[in-house]
């Protein structure tokens, strides 16, 4: 299985224990979330299955908090039994089905706890919810319950604990003596209804909103989930894998199902009746965007908000002795990724330029990390360790520089900690030194 998948099935697994991180001494509330993520049909990456089992999901949970939260421990390794046979006999396959059929529309938790309870099972039994699954799946016995989806209001009980974000289109802008439409990208956060950071741009896209979201993370911290709506902007997982190593849980709404983004649609609608009418009918993206912080931060942040009874500022405030604040180098979470293999010349090719890599890392596939806006600065990793910032090559200077036999071996760097840029780029060695008492050569 190759890096890609198995970030992709890192992510789906954080995303699964991500509300369990928050309440691991609220055992109750952990054992209401555990029933229904245990409960719930889920669209597992690379697989068939739909079911998660309880044990699974405290296994998750177990390695991401041992590993001190690193998102790498969430990875799926080699099982330790790969090749042996983990099927059920057929008169335990029986029992189950008659269980089912006695137990009708009971959860396949509830009917193994059940079966335990009655001992109709053998002592050696070690199947999961997923072998039930599995075993009802094949004999088409899964039907789908049908239940009407549970909508609720809610508000989160602390600043931080959960953003909203989306995207309105805006008024027109002069941009270049053109008119141009503008997109309005906004993070709300749900507890106070503050506003970390909103901004106007020219197009509704991932970069965009990408940009929007360092602003607020650098501006107001890092929140435990951030719900986003469900298009193309906001699906990305360079976003998810960014935002996932930082803690953050990304939760994508339901399609045609807005009813979850109710708070920043209704900060939407707000802008709309007590901001844009305001506005003057030509203006420049900078001005639109001044004059929003300007009516932001001093009309609607200290105004009372009419569910709250408390204005957005004095309401997130209050706690801010609970939030994360965002790492200093924040931008490096959401660099693009680029897979390389290390030539037998130690090279590397990106965008059409060759790189000088590490002799270490010769034949072997590695990731380049690098900014949009700078896209020489490149920084490269092999297995998740820094081996610091690739150098344009120089053929020039390589003809002139002496071989060695043998490698020297680079220590890798800590990622939290880059090397600094190079200063000067290096010159090479000169055949011939002009000494100060000799003008003859």
């Amino acid at each position: 299985m190759d890096k890609e998948k198995k970030e992709k099935i890192a992510l789906f697994r954080f995303g699964v224990i991500s509300r369990l991180l928050w309440v691991k001494e609220d055992e109750r509330q952990q054992e209401a979330l555990l029933r229904e993520i245990t409960s719930t049909a889920w669209e597992i990456p690379f697989s068939n299955r739909t079911a998660l089992g309880r044990s699974t999901v405290l296994e998750w949970l177990k390695k991401y908090r041992g590993s001190g939260d690193r998102i790498e421990s969430l990875e799926p390794q080699q099982r330790s039994d790969k090749g042996k046979a983990r099927s059920l006999d057929g008169e335990t396959e029986q029992t189950l089905v008659r269980l089912k059929a006695e137990l009708k529309g009971a959860s396949l938790p509830v009917i193994l706890r059940v079966a335990r309870e009655r001992k109709l099972l053998p002592p050696d039994f070690r199947a999961s919810i997923q072998s039930l699954y599995r075993l009802f799946q094949r004999l088409g016995l899964n039907e789908p319950q049908g239940l009407k989806p549970d909508l609720r209001r809610y508000e989160t009980e602390l600043p931080n604990d959960l953003w909203q974000s989306d995207c309105m289109h805006g008024p027109s802008v002069i941009v270049d003596g053109k008119v141009r439409k503008s997109f309005l990208f906004a993070f709300l956060d749900d507890h106070s209804r503050l506003i970390p950071h909103g901004e106007f741009y020219l197009q509704e896209n991932l970069k965009n909103l990408t940009d929007c979201l360092i602003k607020a993370l650098s501006k107001r911290g890092l929140p435990r989930k951030i719900y986003l709506d469900n298009g193309p902007s906001f699906r990305s997982h360079q976003l998810a894998h960014a935002t996932a190593s930082l803690g953050i849980s990304l939760i994508h709404c339901t399609p045609y199902r807005p009813e979850g983004k109710g708070k920043i649609e209704r900060y939407f609608k707000t802008l709309r009746m007590q901001f844009l009418p305001l506005l003057p009918p030509t203006l420049s993206l900078t001005a639109l965007n001044e004059r929003f912080e300007q009516w932001c931060d001093q009309t609607y942040h200290r105004n009372v908000h009419g569910t709250t009874k408390e204005t957005p500022w004095d309401r997130y405030t209050r706690h801010l002795h609970l939030l994360r604040s965002a790492p200093r180098n924040l931008s490096d979470f959401f660099r693009t990724r680029a897979r390389r293999k290390v030539d037998r010349d130690r090279t590397v090719t990106l965008h059409g330029r060759i790189y000088e890599a590490p002799v270490e890392l010769i034949q072997n596939n590695v990731n380049l990390l690098y900014h949009e806006d700078d896209p020489q600065r490149i920084e490269i990793f092999y297995q998740d360790q820094s081996y610091g910032f690739l150098v344009p090559l120089n053929p020039h200077i390589n003809a002139r520089i002496k071989r060695n036999a043998e490698r020297t071996h680079i220590e890798p760097q800590p990622t939290s900690t880059p090397p600094p840029p190079i200063a000067k780029s290096y010159q090479g060695g000169k055949l011939f030194e002009r000494r100060q008492d000799d003008d003859s050569l």
